[in-house]
């Protein structure tokens, strides 16, 4: 028994990796080199949230209660855990990743390229570490068990330094979420709020294709000029955009190298291998981009009609979900009524979201309590008596209750670090896509699953008892060889602590002012809630859902999301121009009915001194360096964001519109 629950449980393990790859990447087009390595960056991180109580229980009495197995199997299971995870987390995934970004055509370009990129960052990292290893051989003494505790040291400490940070985000983050999307009318006015932002992520993503897609049809016209091994490479591209004859006849018409926004460079005269390589590169990335926000796009859309269906069954007491783009499975469940399905979207699961907000909400509480006193007072580690339940048994301290707690811990932590990678765009462009995951993105966020899951899991160790803890196999393989100096021991228990600093940023909402104060696009979900909702951007994006469910000519600019660049289209200097016309449209309508219902609501006389204020602030020029004060909040209140004109900030002072892309 003691080795098919483990057994089951790994395959379990396998099974959800399978369920993670067919959602987010296109298994018939994905290379099976690509798709392996993924699986086993999911997997393994699974089976160590199982792993983790399994060793606690097995040493923590001489007759285990739960589940256990005996020392030689679990060395030998943390040994192939652990070392996997290490050669995934920092050789073959950035490898992967690297040979799957680079633009060249040839395998062996590829992969030279691939080479080149993790050497230029691998010799940084040795570079860095040359001081850790002379303190390691300092303090331990030169021989082979020192240079083993280095590389597992300084592993450690870069991850847990990270998850530690983005933990703390997902602590706050993610019971708040269920707490603001138990609120049906909240959640859609966030909808609303967040639409103009994604649509206009989308203009430009479209915008940057088709500059791409004319630059394409220049060199495919220019074709016969290049060298005769290019000629395969350079119609695969074209294909791949989606260049036709008649694009060809017209790219002088079509390329957007005038176009303001175009960030495409002067025409090469000389077509080379790396130009060709670079050009394929960002097409790459181009299509990827579109992709992205098109399924972002779609998704919001598909959530705003739901919600408003919902609200509007209030009424009716019916409900049936409109399907604008995708079929949903579980929307509309065959079995349940209209009027079952509008008392279980209205009243029940906005309840279950409350409750499990509260819970987990609860549960974040705990891990920061464990996480301040369980280095210095560890009697008050409150996670530490969910698990060991019978502390003073001969038979056995941990339960199978214990051990499935002490599971649900683990998986509770991984997933706030996790669904903070998600939130925080930092990372280069990439991203998790439904269906079109890029290889790169795939392989990125494979690669940060595995580097997490064991310096987290390490973490929720030191909540557990110290005779627990320090008996287990996971403590004696890898704590001796964090702990095998001062340092690195003070590091793995005291810098925990620190997990205070982003839970107050996320709580306060510290990144929101620190974007307000430099003068970066303001208005997403980390503002304020009064703020958002008193601003005119939900209007705008009301707008744009509503065109877009009703059919309007402007919506996705006519790209679905499953077809390619192919087929006949306005040239992109027309459209762009007309989207922004229509949204400078919507922009003066709804500032129109702000000020309508400002003057119901404030009298007016008070409507008449906004007017004035409004005609001064428009009509009379303000000095450069003062733009930052009040430059947001007038820009945020007039129901497009202030994208048309200066957006100040501290970034205004040097020049520019204080506007960061990144």
């Amino acid at each position: 028994m003691s080795v098919v629950v483990p057994a089951l449980l790994v395959g379990l393990c396998a099974l959800a990796a399978i369920l993670l790859l067919r959602t987010f990447l296109p298994l018939r087009t994905t290379p099976q080199y690509i798709l392996f390595p993924v699986f086993l960056a999911i997997s393994i991180p699974c089976s160590i949230g199982f792993l983790v109580p399994i060793d606690i229980a097995s040493h923590a009495g001489t007759d285990g209660r739960g589940i256990a197995l005996s020392d030689r199997t679990l060395l030998v299971s943390w040994r192939i855990a652990y070392w996997l995870t290490f050669v995934l987390t920092w050789a073959i995934l950035p490898l992967l990743q690297s040979y799957m970004d680079s633009g060249h055509r040839d395998p062996k370009r590829r992969f030279i390229a691939a080479l080149h990129a993790n050497m230029r960052y691998h010799l940084t990292i040795l570079s860095l570490g040359t001081v850790g290893l002379i303190y390691f051989f300092f303090t331990s003494g030169f021989h082979l068990y020192s240079l083993k505790g280095l590389v597992i040291a300084l592993g450690h400490c870069y991850a847990l330094t990270l998850g530690i940070f983005l933990m703390g985000h997902g602590l706050v983050a993610v019971p708040r979420n269920l707490f603001r999307d138990a609120s049906v009318s909240g959640k859609l006015r966030r909808l609303h709020i967040h639409a103009p932002k994604v649509h206009d992520s989308l203009l430009d993503a479209n915008a940057e294709l088709e500059d791409l897609r004319g630059e394409i049809a220049s060199l495919k016209a220019r074709r016969t000029a290049a060298a005769k091994e290019f000629h395969a490479w350079i119609d695969a591209m074209a294909e791949k955009a989606g260049v036709t004859s008649s694009t060809i006849a017209t790219a002088p018409t079509t390329s957007t190298s005038a176009l303001p926004w175009s960030r495409r460079n002067p025409q090469q005269q000389v077509i080379t291998e790396e130009y060709l390589a670079a050009t394929n590169r960002r097409l790459r990335i181009a299509v990827h981009k579109r992709d992205r926000y098109q399924s972002e796009w779609e998704s919001l859309v598909q959530a705003a009609a739901e919600e408003q269906a919902i609200l509007d069954s209030a009424a009716s007491k019916r409900l049936v979900f409109p399907t604008p783009y995708s079929t949903s499975r579980f929307k509309n469940l065959p079995f349940l009524s209209s009027y079952t399905r509008h008392i279980l979207h209205l009243y029940i699961i906005p309840q279950l979201r409350r409750g499990l907000g509260l819970i987990l909400g609860l549960s974040s509480i705990c891990i920061v309590w464990s996480e301040i006193f369980s280095p210095i007072l560890p009697k008050l580690s409150v996670v530490g008596y969910t698990v060991v339940h019978h502390p003073n048994s001969e038979k056995g301290k941990i339960g199978f209750a214990g051990q499935a707690i002490a599971a649900f811990w683990i998986a509770y932590m991984c997933a706030c670090a996790l669904t903070s990678m998600k939130s925080v765009k930092v990372w280069g462009g990439y991203a998790l896509v439904h269906r079109k995951t890029s290889p790169g993105s795939a392989c990125f966020y494979a690669s940060y699953a595995c580097r997490l899951t064991v310096p987290l899991s390490f973490n929720f160790l030191m909540f557990l008892p110290r005779p627990v803890a320090h008996g287990s196999t996971f403590y004696a393989f890898l704590g001796s060889s964090i702990n095998l100096t001062p340092l690195g021991e003070g590091f793995s228990k005291f810098f925990p602590i620190l997990i205070l600093l982003p839970i107050a940023a996320t709580l306060f909402n510290f990144y929101g002012k620190v974007k307000t104060y430099l003068g970066f696009d303001t208005l997403d979900e980390s503002e304020d809630e009064e703020e958002l909702f008193t601003s005119g951007g939900w209007r705008e994006g009301r707008t744009l859902i509503e065109q877009e469910l009703g059919g309007g000519s402007y919506g996705v600019l006519g790209t679905p999301a499953g077809r390619g660049l192919g087929g006949e289209r306005s040239p992109v200097g027309a459209r762009i121009e007309r989207g922004r016309g229509e949204r400078r449209g919507l922009t003066v309508r709804d500032e129109e009915d702000e000020e309508e219902e400002g003057e119901r609501e404030d009298g007016a006389l008070l409507g008449f001194m906004k007017r004035v204020k409004n005609t001064v602030d428009v009509n009379l020029p303000r000095p450069g360096w003062f733009e930052g004060f009040g430059a947001e909040r007038r820009g945020s209140g007039s129901g497009g964001r202030g994208r048309e004109g200066q957006r100040g900030g501290v970034l205004g002072l040097f020049g520019g519109t204080g506007g960061v892309r990144i």
